[in-house]
């Protein structure tokens, strides 16, 4: 009987000697694309529903700043929001691929909406170049 709680006690010591050290990993350049990626795609769906145009500009290319300005329509308000689903590095420019959800409010009449976006970003530091698919930001119709 001594032998075998001995037994149990070595065993168990050593299950817990042999898992109790974590390694720590840092993360991976990709990781931390992604992560500034994500952090960028929310800063840009907070200006659009605040109207920021500083902020919106901070976080674009001309061309993005061009094509979320000239597609936008006035609206009383909006929810809009954002499910990152996938994102590609191609070099030097990034794919976020976005799902959407939007519900825009003018007056008494409501649109709802969603979609898939492509957000192709682009230079150092990243910023919106281009949007693919179907664009959150020209509603309502």
């Amino acid at each position: 009987m001594k032998r075998l709680l001995a037994f149990g006690l070595i065993l168990l010591l050593f299950a817990v000697v042999a898992c109790g050290k974590k390694e720590v990993r840092k993360p991976s350049q990709d990781s931390k694309l992604s992560i500034e990626t994500f952090a960028i795609a929310e800063n840009i769906r907070q200006a659009y529903v605040k109207n920021d145009r500083d902020l919106l500009e901070k976080n674009t290319t001309k061309l993005g700043y061009d094509s979320i300005v000239g597609a936008r329509k006035h609206f009383d308000s909006v929810e809009l929001t954002f499910s990152p689903a996938l994102v590609e590095v191609y070099g030097d420019s990034v794919h976020l691929y976005v799902s959407w959800n939007g519900v825009w409010k003018r007056g008494d009449d409501v649109f709802e909406d969603r979609g898939l976006a492509v957000f192709v970003m682009k230079e150092k530091p990243l910023r919106l170049d281009q949007i693919l698919r179907a664009t959150p930001f020209n509603k309502p119709d």
